[in-house]
């Protein structure tokens, strides 16, 4: 008589269907504990979360479930002390928290996954933690934004161009261009805020793909989570990553706003500038050149977006053409994730503080106004408003005024009444004063303007819907 083989042993929770060990490779490729370890926190308070409800449907004893409960919050002690072995054989943070709970507990810890699956499971710590980072990337915005309103309160007068295309165009406050940042860093803060209440749904109890045939209470594990209910359809909430996709887009554009404001200050704080100056914490040397004095902290915040972009289209390419529901794909969803929040969350606080550190010079600032011509536009305002001359026309003498003051080699407010009338003989004393860039600036009254008055306003605005609201 032949004997059948003996089946050997893979080791592995789910290895009851498979007579032989996987390959290195296969393990190697398989794992994503060098990873998604960090989703330990989530993973325990979900599996909390489920134990519980559980017990409290008769689904296992309560005793299971306290013990279950009990052993979860040990390992949980366990890992933020350091004190946990991670083992890549058993491929995931599920399985690894799985396998020490039978260690702690015994055979309660095998129903622990009853009614759900590795995809629900993974999918519901995956939302937890996106969420989580909402909110911490929110507070380091709104740090962010008060750093600005405490530059911008000191500089409401403090001159300086305000440029397009590069080129000096009209004289702004100091003030006046930081404020454009808190606005845009207030959108960035709406997106995320957005983001969250979209994701806010539990993926729990979905199980593989198609619910279960136990007598779960989804809604208790949603409240439980801080869900405001369990997401509609099981194949949807296993599968589902645009809550991901969402949250890097926000994080994407904010980059690029960040990226924005670090240009501007590697460009103030230069030589050619000379707007503003780094602080030493925030400012490097060179290996070769004892003079230089480098912005690399400011360089690497203008880096950040090409990297996070690419978690962004990353995550993108892994979802395109998914077909339902869940694939072993979406493990390669975390590292890309996680790396964008990291250097999002870096380039924030290295952003903070830069502005709260940095020396400005509006001494420096005001006399660039003195090339550019920069109150142009004010002399044919000028003209409009007390020649009724059409803004055209007025922009046709200006022109010419401005062609003046270049073959002479001097401001437009170093110009006399006899140049001006030299031009067009209707020009007036009091046209002198709308040279003047204090003038234009204090000119400058229309709602959202740079005018002292319209900016102190926008400060205290700013500070009331961005950091004294209520629930901030």
């Amino acid at each position: 008589m032949t004997k059948k083989p003996q089946k050997k042993t893979t080791h592995t929770i789910w290895g009851g269907r498979f007579a032989a060990q996987p390959d290195a490779l296969m393990v190697e490729v398989n794992a994503s504990i060098d990873f998604d370890k960090r989703l330990y926190h989530e993973d325990i308070t979900a599996s909390q979360a489920h134990a519980e409800m559980l017990g409290a449907q008769g689904i296992i004893s309560k005793a299971d479930a306290k013990a279950i409960c009990k052993g979860l919050e040990t390992i949980r002690a366990e890992i933020t002390a350091g004190k946990f072995q991670f083992s890549k054989t058993l491929e995931d943070i599920h399985m690894n928290i799985e396998s020490r709970l039978k260690e702690l507990i015994g055979a309660a810890a095998g129903r622990l996954h009853t009614a759900r699956s590795r995809n629900d499971q993974v999918a519901t710590d995956l939302r937890l933690w996106v969420r989580g980072q909402c909110g911490e990337i929110d507070r380091a915005l709104m740090a962010l934004q008060d750093a600005l309103l405490t530059q911008a309160a000191q500089h409401t007068k403090t001159l300086m161009p305000g440029m397009t295309h590069l080129q000096t165009a009209q004289p702004v406050s100091f003030a006046h261009h930081l404020m454009a940042y808190v606005e845009m860093f207030g959108r960035d803060r709406t997106r995320f805020t957005d983001a969250r209440a979209r994701m806010n749904e539990s993926p729990l109890g979905a199980a593989a793909l198609a619910g279960t045939p136990f007598p779960i209470d989804r809604d208790s594990t949603a409240k439980k989570l801080g869900f405001d209910a369990p997401m509609a359809n099981s194949m949807d909430a296993v599968s589902a990553r645009d809550f991901a996709m969402e949250y890097l887009a926000a994080a994407a554009i904010t980059a690029t706003h960040l990226s924005r404001l670090a240009e501007e200050l590697i460009l103030w704080s230069s030589e050619r500038f000379g707007f503003i100056r780094l602080s030493d914490a925030f400012s490097t040397g060179s290996s070769i050149m004892p003079q230089k004095r480098n912005p690399d902290a400011a360089e690497l915040v203008r880096a950040k977006p090409a990297r996070i972009t690419g978690a962004l289209i990353t995550l993108l390419g892994i979802v395109k053409a998914l077909p339902m529901s869940y694939g072993k794909d979406l493990q390669e969803d975390k590292e890309p994730i996680f790396d964008a929040s990291d250097h999002l969350n870096m380039a924030l606080a290295v952003m903070e503080g830069m502005l709260r550190d940095m020396h400005v010079f509006p001494e420096i600032m005001a006399e660039a106004l003195n090339a550019g011509y920069a109150t142009a536009t004010d002399l044919a305002d000028w003209l409009v408003a007390n020649l009724n001359l059409p803004f055209r026309e007025a922009h046709h003498i200006t022109g010419q005024v401005v062609a003046l003051a270049e073959s002479r080699g001097v401001r437009l407010d170093a110009l006399t009444l006899t140049d001006l009338q030299s031009v067009h003989s209707a020009l007036r004393a009091d046209a002198l004063d709308a040279l003047n860039p204090a003038t234009s600036l204090a000119a400058r009254q229309s709602f959202g303007g740079t005018a002292p008055a319209q900016v102190k306003a926008a400060i205290a605005s700013a500070r009331k819907r961005f950091i004294n609201k209520k629930g901030a």
